[in-house]
């Protein structure tokens, strides 16, 4: 039966009726869920509470999170809980490259809790996870979610030297918000993770994401999606933000499909490669296909220089 996306945990006011998704089911949801339990496991996809879980799962794919469960962050908008974590696992990363290989994954997203606590922030757990990835799966491509390592140029070259697939960070919110909506983060420091990453790897592909209707205004979000264009970035997502729990940041407002449909436009306009923007878009969603759209991009600009190919 159809559930409300923005909080399935209390109960809230009705929800537009483009923000409701389907009760996860199914037989590959379930064959993902008893894999991620028997590995030991997280998802962003449980711990973020994402409204594409069903979707996912059943499409037998999913987001992991590495490091565990606790951030050292309290972001305004997210889910996933606030407490001093435990020591990293070093078994985690050949435990994630097995869960790859049993869904015989082709595209994988690698994602983390923010963890401050750690020298590195956690780049070389990051690393060693790619590495296990590639040598059980290695014609799977990677693509991995970073937090911003406190501005570490020594951490990041850390994940890049991997060679993801994609390298993707996101800004999460414009500017002006970022005292409530990332209070431990800052907005220039992001920018300049992305921009850092095109330096130390001219062909390295650069994601970001921004939620949307938590007040900001039109002028921006369209200011913000610049400044990451300024940066290089290749792809961006945009989704609806959806309050987790009455303890988050409350909706603002609901952006209509056909604003977000306005948004993918200009996203183009300005000269990003691709624009994923939905009302349920996150920043994995979808993320296989945006990758295919990266490898027709460099084809095609392969071929302004090799008129042969």
């Amino acid at each position: 039966m159809p559930v409300s996306a923005d909080n399935v945990a209390h109960k809230s006011a009705p929800r537009p009726r483009w923000l409701k998704v389907r009760l996860p089911a199914g037989a590959d949801y379930e064959d993902v869920r008893a894999l991620v339990g028997d590995l030991q496991l997280h998802t962003v996809c449980q711990s973020a509470r994402c409204p594409n879980l069903g979707e996912c799962w059943n499409q037998r794919t999913a987001t992991f999170m590495i490091m565990g469960e606790a951030c050292t962050r309290s972001c305004g908008f997210c889910a996933v809980r606030s407490e001093q974590p435990g020591p990293l696992d070093a078994g985690e990363p050949e435990r994630v490259a097995q869960a790859v290989s049993r869904l015989k994954l082709r595209y994988a997203v690698l994602t983390s809790v923010t963890r401050d606590d750690l020298p590195d922030g956690g780049a070389a757990h990051f690393a060693a996870t790619v590495r296990r990835l590639r040598a059980h799966r290695p014609d799977c491509q990677v693509e991995v979610l970073i937090p911003d390592f406190q501005g570490d140029a020594r951490a990041l070259a850390t994940v890049v030297a991997e060679h993801p697939d994609v390298l993707n960070h996101n800004v999460e919110t414009v500017p002006r918000l970022y005292s409530d909506v990332r209070p431990q983060a800052a907005y220039d420091r992001s920018l300049e993770l992305l921009r850092r990453a095109k330096e130390l790897n001219l062909e390295q592909r650069t994601k970001s994401g921004i939620m949307v209707g938590i007040g900001e205004s039109l002028d921006e979000v369209h200011a913000t999606m610049r400044d990451l264009r300024g940066v290089g970035c290749d792809i961006l997502t945009i989704g609806q933000y959806l309050r987790p729990s009455l303890l988050h940041l409350p909706v603002a407002r609901y952006y209509e499909p056909a604003e977000f449909e306005a948004l993918r436009t200009f996203g183009g306009e300005i000269g990003f490669l691709h624009v994923e923007a939905g009302p349920l878009v996150r920043s994995s969603y979808h993320a296989a296909e945006q990758c295919s759209v990266l490898l027709s991009a460099d084809a095609a600009q392969s071929a302004i220089w090799n008129p042969q190919l």
